[in-house]
């Protein structure tokens, strides 16, 4: 006995008749009437009437029309549950974030994870796209944000936004027009005291990377790893940075600095959307992975590439 057979006999009972009932369920009669055949030799018991006229439940089979509709309620019930686990499925999802990402996006990023999936829990881990790669194919997170990861057989990246980079200086430095030019070119960066991210951030690894094959010397005065405290020593008149427009955002922290773009040829910072080919592709995985595509990562700020 199954809910299929359950389901046959109450639309041969409610139908009054196996004709009604084949018409309703898009079934042949006769193949209808060997499903109730079989329902009766598994119960033991006659089930119906038949009458030149229709059909009508015998006593027994007024007795499985009521737990017959029971579990058909149930089975109904249960169905709809999975759908809405399929839906809004449970579990802990780990995200790994560059800083620079985290400070301006996790917030949106947990909100529409929270609407999205009510049951489920998000962990957001904060590290250098070269660390998040490493946890990524070790297992520690399950999805990751990365700036420019080396190609890899283990990793699928999906290429969300690409941003050139621009030279930010104080304000202060560029008080005129004349002063601030309308582009810089590569060669042209060498004049400029230059306060960059530590290796092995991924926009190091990019100046350094387009520059030393043009044999380009920056006149690098200071590293440091946070690039929110490059932007504070920039702002103090230290020296001048390489970052992409992004990095600046929100806005009106950083009135007091200007930028202007590189090149050409630009170099171009970007972020991708990184998951592990072997890992598992469940509800919330899959769910996150179109949540994370369908946020906007382009700079808010708008200004004409010249490139």
């Amino acid at each position: 006995m199954d809910t299929k057979q359950l389901q046959y006999f109450v639309t041969v009972v409610e139908s009054g008749g196996f004709s009604a009932a084949g018409g309703a369920l898009n079934l042949a009669q006769s193949s209808l009437s060997r499903h109730i055949a079989q329902l009766e030799k598994e119960l033991g018991q006659r089930l119906l009437h038949r009458t030149g006229r229709g059909a009508t439940p015998t006593q027994a089979g007024k007795q499985l029309l009521v737990h017959a509709r029971t579990m058909l309620d149930v089975a109904k019930q249960v169905r709809a549950e999975m759908d809405q686990l399929q839906e809004s499925p449970s579990g802990r999802l780990v995200l790994g974030l560059p800083p620079r990402v985290a400070v301006t996006h996790s917030a949106d990023l947990i909100r529409a994870f929270r609407r999205r999936f009510p049951r489920a829990v998000i962990s957001v881990s904060e590290a250098l796209s070269i660390h998040l790669r490493e946890w990524l194919m070790a297992g520690r997170v399950d999805v990751a944000l990365l700036f420019d990861p080396p190609p890899s057989s283990q990793l699928s990246y999906i290429t969300l936004s690409q941003e050139s980079l621009r030279l930010v200086m104080p304000a202060n430095s560029a008080t005129s027009s004349a002063r601030l030019p309308a582009k810089v070119s590569l060669p042209d960066l060498a004049r400029y005291p230059m306060i960059l991210p530590s290796p092995p951030n991924a926009i190091r690894s990019l100046v350094d990377a387009a520059l030393l094959s043009r044999e380009i010397q920056l006149r690098v005065v200071a590293e440091v790893s946070a690039v929110q405290t490059v932007l504070t020593l920039v702002s103090q008149g230290v020296g001048c940075t390489l970052l992409p427009e992004s990095a600046l955002e929100p806005a009106h922290l950083y009135k007091d600095l200007v930028h202007v773009p590189v090149g050409p040829p630009s170099i171009r910072n970007k972020l991708v959307l990184a998951v592990p080919k072997a890992g598992p592709n469940t509800p919330l995985v899959l769910g996150v992975l179109a949540l994370i595509q369908g946020m906007n990562f382009q700079s808010q700020a708008q200004y004409v590439q010249t490139d």
